[in-house]
């Protein structure tokens, strides 16, 4: 790794405290919205590298927000720093063994994401210093990505209303420019309520709301074949009606998470996944509301980032990952089959390698893969601001993300060296949007292209409000 630029050498010099604060957090995993102690670790931080701090951002008590600078364009990193529920794992063991507590796990690295992208704003915050240039930078902590929509209640109260750049980083297996491609989302709570009775003596008084919620999954069932390849539902139980078989069940709950390439399929998608519940309570005689718990937008790419982000990543090259890395990693292969380790190179477009434990090249830009899509709410803020991730390695090639394998590897020193290059590949992707106003303004031209015939409306109603319960059933 040449690591020659002024701004790389400031990320260096910041290191070791961040590599700590990622420990720390991955130390007190803390689910959607509940990440009390996470995010005052990182506030501590910001206000320690001397930023300005806006504490519960858009009104959520677990995000901030610190700025540095004065005038100029104002460029965003984005970091996240929510855990997962059944994914706890003591740090650095090659075989299932949970800790003691709750159970939770960063079994998707969001200790290494928020850590790396407060390490790459600090580092910004110094360079504009010393070069007394205009220019503000800032770091977004962005709780509940893991199913909460945090960004996507923050860009519609305003918390990105005059950003300029947003640059925000994904663990990986690979070091690569992120294909942006996501499903838009939403979750929708189906609460149905019928009548008890004696299910022996008297059946025929009683409604039940738990045949309405297997009504409802019935059909969304035979909806599947009639509905466009890549959208997804999944479904949950939250409340089944009781555990009394000999009760007609009265109340029954089940979420749906219904996922769609863009938002128009979303909309569409949503309406008759609703007409199938109201469907369902028709035939129960029970009644049925539904409430919207979150949601989130598909993500817009922006071509001229995605290139200067690419230049940094070809300047930089791979992360420095020596022998000991490789053989710690080549213990968390062993315990992937060749099914995940194969999937994981054909994800990124790239030729299966065998034998190869840690990422060792950077993945060209053009170079496109068969990406296995989910959902995420940075997808809200590319929406409204020109927005540009990386993917950084720093996990074994073939880990399966939300894995037990994934937490373990979470404090390792590839997954360190890991962050801080991805932390520069940030860092220097906001020096060049500060240094050119020509790249700024083309990011702006290509969002602007992309959303002309079809403006930027939230997931999110207003009257929905932050799901700040949601992790109840989990803790």
């Amino acid at each position: 790794m040449r690591n020659t630029e002024e701004i790389w050498r400031l990320v260096d010099a910041k290191r070791d405290p961040f590599q700590d604060l990622s420990d720390r957090v991955w130390g007190m995993p803390e689910l959607a919205y509940t990440e009390t102690r996470s995010c005052a670790e990182h506030t501590e931080m910001l206000r320690q590298q001397g930023f300005r701090v806006t504490e519960k951002v858009a009104g959520i008590p677990t995000a901030v927000m610190g700025e540095a600078g004065e005038g100029g364009p104002v460029i965003a990193i984005l970091g996240e720093y929510d855990a997962l529920p059944g994914l706890s794992q003591e740090a650095g063991v090659a075989e299932p063994k949970p800790l003691p507590g709750p159970g939770f796990g960063h079994g998707c690295g969001h200790n290494l994401l928020g850590s790396a992208s407060l390490l790459a704003a600090a580092a910004v915050k110094d360079w504009l210093a010393a070069n007394n240039l205009p220019g503000r930078v800032r770091y977004y902590g962005c709780p509940a990505e893991e199913g909460g929509a945090a960004k996507g209640f923050m860009v519609r109260d305003g918390a990105f209303k005059d950003v300029d750049i947003a640059i925000s980083w994904h663990p990986a297996a690979f070091c690569a420019v992120n294909e942006p491609v996501s499903l838009a989302n939403t979750r929708i709570d189906f609460s149905f309520t019928g009548r008890a009775s004696h299910a022996a003596a008297a059946p025929h008084l009683g409604r039940s709301a738990l045949d309405a919620v297997e009504l409802m999954n019935v059909g969304v069932n035979y909806m599947r074949e009639h509905m466009p390849s890549d959208a997804r539902i999944h479904y949950a139980y939250l409340d089944a009606g009781g555990v009394a078989p000999n009760v007609v069940q009265p109340t029954a709950k089940v979420r749906y998470l219904i996922r769609a390439r863009d938002l128009v399929e979303l909309r569409a998608l949503i309406t008759r996944v609703r007409k199938i519940a109201d469907g369902a309570a028709l035939m129960t005689e029970t009644k049925v509301e539904a409430k919207v718990v979150s949601g989130v937008s598909n993500l817009l790419g922006n071509t001229p980032l995605e290139r200067a982000m690419q230049n940094n990543l070809d300047r930089l090259g791979p992360p420095p990952f020596d022998d000991l890395d490789r053989a710690r990693a080549a213990e968390f292969q062993a315990t992937l089959s060749d099914e995940d380790i194969s999937t994981a190179w054909r994800k990124m477009g790239l030729p299966v390698r065998k034998g190869v434990p840690l990422c060792d090249v950077i993945v060209p830009l053009e170079v496109k893969g068969a990406p296995m899509v989910g959902s995420t709410d940075v997808g809200d803020v590319s929406w409204v601001v020109p927005t540009v991730q990386a993917r950084g390695a720093t996990y074994a090639i073939g880990t399966p993300g939300h894995s037990w394998q994934l937490t373990a590897q979470g404090k390792l020193p590839a997954a360190h060296k890991g962050m801080i290059h991805v932390a520069k590949v940030m860092a220097g992707t906001a020096v060049d949007c500060l240094l050119d106003p020509g790249l700024v303004a083309a990011a702006k031209a290509d969002l602007a292209e992309r959303t002309k015939d079809n403006p930027y409306e939230p997931v999110l109603s207003p009257d929905v409000q932050p799901p700040f319960d949601m992790s109840k059933t989990a803790a």
